[in-house]
């Protein structure tokens, strides 16, 4: 930090040291800068402000409104088109003394600079110029600002106002002639259409069709496929329960005999196959035993079954086994109508590709046509309908909020801050050549100086010491050296006061 004030302290003195050639610099430099900012011409921007109403009720009652802010977004767009500018500077003073056209490309290119287009609001927008021609006075310069900002208004109610009964007619024209040749390419393409869909009925639609029905066949067939596993499922258990429950009801103390045995080890064998469990499980093996020789045991008794009665619940499963089966049969006939379908449309599919791409690019052609035709169709009776009532209502109505008018005070350049800025870049500018001089010399302005150049020691420094004569000169000097400072200031001052009172006085 010690070293950075020394510095500082050392550039200071050289600075102050070499004072009158900073501030010679300085003036030097003030006046040629403020000469430079005085010559630079004033600019004068004029606006107006447009409204433009998009909501039109008998439009929209029609169904004709279109997009409204879409053809502002065109507006904004065109207007500052190559094509208006040059009719801007033809019905202006700024077309004067063009004769050539590099000439014409020159002012179109600096104009389309100076003109802009803003959006202030969803509806609102502003149209601003800025002009400063040199060869024009600040009055002058102020009122051609205008007249380009009223020509662009000119040329809006022109093009997009008055002009659109004759865009009508003309897109109504060329709707017309187009929808002539979409219709015969239409109704060619239909020929077509039908003349193949006679020989091919299973290609109607195209190849992209008949996907579509594969695709549909295979997903119903993988539905019945499941369905027809879970009726198979219920028949199965259905099954297993009707094996363990006996056709008759016994009497009295048949449920004693070996008949009531063989029932009983049947219903524990039916219970196990119900719970999963294979033939080849233990417990199915030993109570399969059992059941066999149970049944050589009831053998000789089958006789008395005859006169038990009927058990209602074997009725009722019979029945039930009844339903389940015809399920299971028509599941299985659906699924084999779908396997066949789908076999014949993978046949068809597969058989001739090239019949398969001649339909689908029929079938593409008249659905692009069709469509276009549509379009066309829908545009036109739209343009019709709008050209009807284009004399009472347009699509959008245009208000002029804020016309344009002569501007009193220049837009540009703001010269109060150029000349300040002048004035701080003089001020540096005779700093730095001070300072600059200063270190071109071979002299030290510190002792701590010295001793790092030479790296030896510096016993110690020497004071300077002025008889009366000398200080009273010097006095002098720093008093005519404040005198050139203030008369700087002071110059600067006068160039601000004039520019004020100038810029209040141009109307």
């Amino acid at each position: 930090m010690e070293e950075l004030f020394d510095e500082m302290r050392a550039a200071l003195w050289t600075i102050w040291h070499r004072r009158w050639i900073a501030i010679a610099v300085a003036w030097g430099v003030c006046l040629l800068g403020w000469l430079v900012v005085a010559m630079i011409p004033n600019s004068y921007e004029s606006k107006a402000r447009i409204y433009v109403q998009v909501d039109d009720v008998l439009s929209e009652q029609l169904g004709i409104a279109g997009d409204g802010r879409e053809e502002i977004r065109r507006v904004r767009q065109t207007l500052a088109s190559n094509v208006n500018l040059e009719r801007v500077i033809q019905g202006t003073r700024l077309g004067e003394g063009i004769v050539e056209r590099g000439e014409m490309d020159n002012a179109i290119a600096e104009l389309a600079q100076q003109v802009a287009v803003e959006s202030e609001e969803e509806n609102l927008f502003a149209i601003k110029a800025m002009v400063g021609k040199s060869n024009l006075s600040d009055a002058e310069n102020a009122v051609l600002a205008r007249n380009v900002v009223q020509k662009l208004l000119d040329i809006f109610r022109e093009e997009h106002i008055a002009g659109n009964r004759a865009g009508i007619d003309q897109a109504m024209a060329e709707l017309d002639s187009q929808l002539e040749e979409r219709k015969a390419e239409l109704e060619a393409a239909e020929e077509r259409r039908l003349s193949f869909e006679a020989q091919y009925p299973e290609l109607i639609g195209g190849s992209q069709t008949l996907s579509t029905k594969v695709q549909q066949a295979r997903t119903e067939l993988r539905d019945v496929e499941a369905d027809l596993a879970a009726a198979q499922s219920a028949l199965a258990a259905i099954e297993g329960q009707l094996s363990g429950t006996p056709r008759t009801i016994m009497g009295p103390g048949g449920a004693t005999g070996p008949r009531g045995a063989l029932m009983q080890a049947q219903a524990q064998l039916a219970e196990l196959r119900s719970r999963g469990l294979r033939d080849e499980h233990p417990d199915v093996v030993a109570t399969s035993r059992q059941v066999d020789l149970l049944a050589k045991q009831a053998a000789p008794s089958a006789a008395e079954d005859a006169g038990g009665t009927p058990n209602p619940a074997y009725t009722s499963l019979i029945a039930i086994r009844a339903d389940r089966q015809a399920a299971v049969e028509s599941l299985q006939a659906r699924r084999a109508a779908l396997q066949s379908s789908v076999a014949g449309l993978m046949a068809s599919q597969a058989s001739e590709p090239a019949v398969a791409a001649e339909a689908n690019r029929i079938s593409r052609d008249y659905d692009v046509l069709r469509k276009n035709y549509e379009a066309l169709l829908q545009n036109r009776e739209e343009i019709r309908t709008r050209g009807d009532v284009v004399d009472e209502t347009s699509q959008y109505k245009f208000d002029l909020i804020d016309p344009p008018v002569v501007p009193q005070k220049p837009a540009a350049p703001n010269r109060p801050l150029l000349l300040l800025g002048v004035l701080v870049v003089g001020l540096g500018a005779g700093a730095g050549v001070a300072w600059g001089l200063g270190h071109l010399r071979s002299t030290f302005a510190t002792p701590h100086k010295l001793e790092r150049a030479f790296d030896l020691p510096v016993i110690g420094a020497i004071s300077l010491t002025l008889s009366d004569a000398a200080r009273a000169l010097e006095r002098r000097r720093l008093k005519q050296f404040a005198g050139a400072c203030a008369g700087l200031v002071g110059m600067f001052v006068i160039l601000l006061a004039i520019e004020v009172v100038s810029v209040g006085t141009v109307a």
